[in-house]
C-alpha cells in the first residue's frame, strides 16, 4: 500500500536536512578550529637609487665613493669599492649587496688605504667586501650601521667587470688605452693636444680615457669630437663640487684636501674601469707622449718586451723633457693653418734635456691592468707579477710642458727629432679634426 504524499514530503524535508548538515560539518570549519597562515613581510627590493655620478657622496661619513668592481685576486674578497676617505675619520663599514633585486645580509668590509697620500688629509681608499653565499651581485652599497638597511636614501654602485670564465684575453675590446687625468682650470691647449691624441692613434692606441673636471672652450670642442667618434672616453669629475682640489702634489707646498683634483684616484679607477677591455693601460699625462724608438708602434714594442720578460705585468718608461726652445728659430711646419688655434707645435719641441740619473727620476708606465691592484702616478703600490724599466733608447717619454721652472744652455740639450718621423701621417690627422671642430682657419 502506497505512502500518503505527505508522509512522502516530510522524509523528503528530513533528507535534504541531513545532506545540508553533512555538508556544513564537511566543508565548514568552525573559526576556531581555522589554521590562518602567518603574515609575511615583503622582501625588500634594491636598488632603489643607483648612482649614476662619478663622485657620490657615502651618508653619515666624510668620504666619496668612486665606483665598484669585481676583485676575485684578493683571497676572502669578491668586490674592491674605489673611493676618497677622509684620513681622520675613518670607521668600520659594512658592504650589502643587491641580490638580482633582494637584499643580502651585511658583510664586514674592509678598508685599505693607498700608501701614497703626500700629506693630504684625504686619501685613495679602497674597500674589500666578500658577496654572500648564493648572490647575484648586482649593486652594492656601504653602511656605517651593522643593523637594518634604509633603502630609501642608500646610495647603490653597480657592480662592473662581471666576466668570470672563459677565455678572457680573445674578448677585450682594446689593445692600448690610455688614461688622462686630470683635465682642470682653464687648460685649452688645443694644438698640442690634437697632435698627442693623433699621435697615440698612430703608435696603434685604441681608446683614451680623460677625467675632466673643467676645461676651455676650444678644447671642449675638439673633446666633444673625439668623443663622437668614440676614440676618447670621458668621465665627468666634478671633484671641486665635493672637496678644496689642489694644483699641486705636495699638501705642504700647496695646501688642498686632496692630491692634484683626485689624480690617483683616476688613475686607479682607470685601471679597473679597463681590465676587462684593455691588455695595457698607458699612465700618463696629456702633455707626455710614451714613444717607442726601435718600433713604430706600441703593439710590436710590447710584443717584443713581453716575450723577454714574460713575467711583468708593468713597464717604467723613462720621462724625457723637452723645453721651450730656449732661442728664437723659425717655426717648422705647416704653422699658417694653425695660427688661430690655442697651444704651442710640440713639433718645434727638438731639443731634450738629459735626465739626471744621479737622483730619484720619475716614470711613467705601460701595464697589464690585471696584474696592477693598487697604483701611484709614477710606480705601481701593489701588483701581481714584476717591473721592468724599459731602456730609453728602447722607449721614453717626450715629455713637452708648457713651461719649466729652468731652462738649461743650449750645449746642455741634445738634438731629438723622433716626432717628426710621422710628420707624414700626423699632419694630415691633426688638420681633419680641427676642422671638423671648427678650429681650424
Amino acid at each position: 500500500m502506497a505512502k500518503p504524499k505527505r508522509v512522502r514530503g516530510k522524509f523528503l524535508l528530513l533528507f535534504i536536512a541531513i545532506l545540508i548538515f553533512i555538508f556544513c560539518i564537511t566543508v565548514k570549519t568552525p573559526r576556531t578550529y581555522r589554521i590562518i597562515p602567518p603574515l609575511r613581510r615583503a622582501p625588500k627590493t634594491c636598488p632603489l637609487q643607483i648612482s649614476e655620478r662619478s663622485i657620490t657622496p657615502l651618508n653619515n661619513t666624510k668620504h666619496l665613493l668612486v665606483s665598484a668592481y669585481m676583485d676575485q685576486r684578493v683571497n676572502g674578497f669578491d668586490v674592491r669599492i674605489i673611493g676618497i676617505f677622509k684620513r681622520d675619520s675613518i670607521q668600520k663599514l659594512h658592504c650589502v649587496f643587491c641580490c638580482a633585486g633582494q637584499l643580502s645580509s651585511k658583510t664586514p668590509g674592509t678598508i685599505l688605504q693607498h700608501t701614497d697620500n703626500f700629506g693630504f688629509p684625504y686619501v685613495t681608499t679602497d674597500v674589500m667586501c666578500q658577496i654572500p653565499q648564493n648572490c647575484r651581485a648586482t649593486h652594492v652599497s656601504l653602511s656605517t650601521e651593522p643593523g637594518e638597511v634604509q633603502l630609501v636614501d642608500q646610495p647603490w654602485l653597480p657592480v662592473r667587470n662581471k666576466k668570470t670564465n672563459g677565455k678572457e684575453e680573445e674578448k677585450l675590446q682594446f689593445n692600448f688605452t690610455v688614461c688622462i687625468s686630470n683635465l682642470f682650470g682653464d687648460y685649452n691647449n688645443v694644438l698640442q693636444f690634437a697632435q698627442t691624441l693623433e699621435m697615440y692613434r698612430l703608435l696603434g692606441v685604441d681608446r683614451v680615457v680623460i677625467y675632466n673636471t673643467s676645461c676651455g672652450p676650444d678644447l671642449n670642442r675638439l673633446l666633444q669630437i673625439y668623443s663622437q667618434e668614440g676614440f676618447v672616453e670621458m668621465v665627468p669629475w666634478p671633484i671641486d663640487q665635493h672637496l678644496n682640489p689642489s694644483r699641486g702634489w705636495l699638501f705642504s707646498l700647496s695646501g688642498g684636501d686632496v692630491h692634484y683634483f683626485g689624480q690617483l684616484t683616476t688613475l686607479n679607477e682607470c685601471i679597473y674601469r679597463s681590465m676587462d677591455r684593455s691588455r695595457y693601460v698607458l699612465l700618463n699625462d696629456i702633455d707626455e707622449i710614451i714613444m717607442p724608438y726601435k718600433h713604430n708602434t706600441l703593439t710590436s714594442l710590447m710584443d717584443v718586451l713581453q716575450q723577454q720578460h714574460p713575467n711583468n705585468g708593468v713597464f717604467l718608461i723613462e720621462n724625457h723633457i723637452f723645453p721651450k726652445k730656449p732661442f728664437n728659430e723659425s717655426k717648422w711646419g705647416p704653422l699658417p693653418r694653425w695660427r688661430g688655434v690655442p697651444g704651442f707645435n710640440i713639433l718645434d719641441r727638438i731639443y731634450k734635456e738629459e735626465p739626471d740619473r744621479t737622483i730619484y727620476h720619475p716614470h711613467k708606465m705601460i701595464v697589464q691592468p690585471r696584474m696592477v691592484q693598487q697604483t701611484s702616478v709614477h710606480e705601481v703600490l701593489q701588483m701581481i707579477g714584476q717591473m721592468f724599466k724599459v731602456p730609453p733608447d728602447v722607449c721614453r717619454i717626450i715629455h713637452s710642458p708648457i713651461s719649466t721652472p729652468t731652462q738649461r744652455p743650449l750645449e746642455q740639450l741634445h738634438v731629438d727629432t723622433r716626432l717628426r718621423d710621422f710628420t707624414e701621417k700626423l699632419l694630415p690627422g691633426v688638420n681633419k679634426v680641427l676642422r671638423k671642430a671648427g678650429l681650424l682657419t
